[in-house]
């Protein structure tokens, strides 16, 4: 029940927020689009971590059509990876969430990797549903701001979920067959 009403509180207060924004700024400007994705990052973070799931369905799993990762290196995401490192996300979030390479926090990796999917997919579609309105009520070209910054800030960041969380779990399972030397 606490646990009900934590999320349900979440999700109240990131409804206001939004709408003091959308009251705020106006919705077919850079900083519009901007301020709504980190506004529902910070949002979508807090919420996730308060979910507390275990991630368990079927979506997390690797599907056929992801061909082992090719699709997503198709559509360029060793290339979203270098403009991480080159932007210096990456190494701040190496800071922040250093990977050990024990099992354990291999596994935590691999959870956070769903976590953050989660995130992303649930912050897609909001901004998506702003980009479609703003598209209606302003025109395609003042939705651009919107559409660029969710496919870079969002799209992208779900690709590399669904990416290297594959890659984590074969790491995990060779972790596993390893024998362990006693000395």
């Amino acid at each position: 029940m606490k646990k009900t009403f934590i999320l349900i509180s979440i999700a109240i207060i990131t409804i206001v927020a939004v709408c003091f924004l959308v009251k705020y700024m106006k919705m077919d400007r850079f900083m519009f689009a901007w301020a709504l994705n980190f506004l529902l990052m910070l949002c979508t973070l807090t919420f996730t971590q308060a979910l507390n799931s275990q991630f368990t369905s079927s979506y997390y799993d690797e599907k056929k059509w992801e061909q082992r990762g090719k699709i997503y290196e198709q559509l360029g995401i060793n290339f979203f990876r270098k403009l991480l490192v080159w932007t210096g996300w990456e190494k701040l979030n190496k800071k922040s969430n250093p990977i050990a390479k024990t099992p354990e926090a291999l596994i935590n990796l691999h959870y956070q990797t769903k976590k953050n999917e989660l995130g992303h997919v649930m912050i897609f579609f909001i901004v998506l549903g702003f980009n479609v309105f703003v598209a209606f009520k302003f025109g395609i070209l003042k939705s651009l701001w919107l559409l660029i910054l969710n496919v870079l800030l969002n799209l992208y960041p779900i690709f590399l979920q669904r990416y290297n969380r594959p890659r984590i779990e074969r790491v995990i399972n060779l972790s596993r067959r390893r024998p362990v030397s006693i000395p």
